[in-house]
């Protein structure tokens, strides 16, 4: 939007110099003034603005300094998106406030993992049967992304993931998302479970007020407790985190994340970042490319984050 603006006053300026060459301004006088008032012009249009939403491989964007609440950048924030494992920043918050006990063992039958074979949903790794404490399913959610333990909360919250679905779709509207709906706890393609970027940015400012989201979504590795089927637990490490070491690009301001993907989606991240002693929110989706190719989710927030240290 504003390098439209440039280019028009570029044309204006070009003209207002011709006119004042021809009828007031010596020759001597011409260079200075048209050096002058380019500079002045390149003060006022920082190039560096723009170049950020034009070059961003993802289709939807917004990004938002956290302390002073103020949108930074927008690209079709608004519009309809599937929000793929995204969806698990919501899964994992209802859970938080509906777990009185974050200790709590809770079983994960075997009747509940054909279906996510089948769908090819991506898994943390628990086993049929197994017995899970709650902290460590949640965990499962975010880092991993895995939809066994989004299914496992949601069944001992509410007794089947349907209901659970419905305590998700009720949050979202309390706090605000106007154009979210969504229809399973784990990302999976429906044509009905969908969102914007915007509304992701509400959900993710809301979700990072509560300090046990927080430190599942800024962790960048974590190990469960023994249980009866993994006696030495398992590690989990941050899918953002993992895609971010593997990219040799610069991240280091990157402190919090969740990535997410299906063919519809594209590839799409939520993170946060901490810079010059400011916290921002940045929101992506509908990056072309796949778990194969470039991580081009992680190669925009490299680049947005860098636009604002510099």
């Amino acid at each position: 939007m504003r390098k439209n603006k440039r280019t028009y006053s570029t044309v204006w300026i070009i003209i207002f110099l011709i006119v004042l060459t021809i009828f007031f301004i010596p020759d001597e006088k011409f260079d200075g003034l048209i050096q002058d008032m380019l500079n002045n012009y390149t003060k006022e249009y920082p190039a560096e603005s723009n170049s950020t939403i034009d070059d961003l491989y993802s289709q939807n964007a917004i990004l938002i300094n956290l302390d002073e609440e103020k949108i930074l950048m927008e690209k079709q924030s608004e519009e309809i998106i599937f929000p793929a494992s995204l969806t698990k920043i919501m899964t994992t918050l209802v859970a938080i406030e509906n777990l009185a006990d974050l200790q709590k063992r809770i079983l994960l039958p075997a009747s509940m993992f054909s279906d996510l074979y089948y769908a090819n949903a991506s898994m943390a790794g628990f086993l049929p049967n197994e017995k899970v404490a709650a902290i460590d399913l949640l965990y499962g959610t975010m880092l991993p992304s895995g939809a066994e333990a989004s299914i496992g909360l949601a069944n001992e919250i509410a007794g089947s993931e349907t209901a659970f679905v419905e305590l998700m779709n009720e949050k979202a509207k309390q706090i605000g998302m106007k154009d979210t709906h969504f229809t399973n706890a784990t990302g999976l393609h429906h044509r009905n479970h969908y969102s914007s970027v915007k509304d992701i940015s509400v959900l993710l400012e809301y979700a990072l007020k509560n300090q046990t989201f927080r430190t599942i979504f800024t962790a960048e590795r974590y190990s469960t407790a023994p249980s009866n089927l993994h006696p030495d637990g398992i590690t989990f490490k941050s899918s953002m985190f993992k895609n971010l070491n593997s990219s040799n690009l610069m991240g280091e301001e990157i402190i919090g994340g969740k990535t997410g993907y299906t063919e519809q989606a594209g590839l799409c991240l939520a993170s946060i970042a901490e810079i010059n002693g400011q916290e921002y929110l940045l929101i992506t989706a509908g990056a072309n490319g796949n778990h194969q190719t470039e991580q081009y989710n992680i190669t925009d927030a490299i680049e947005v984050y860098k636009q604002i240290r510099f």
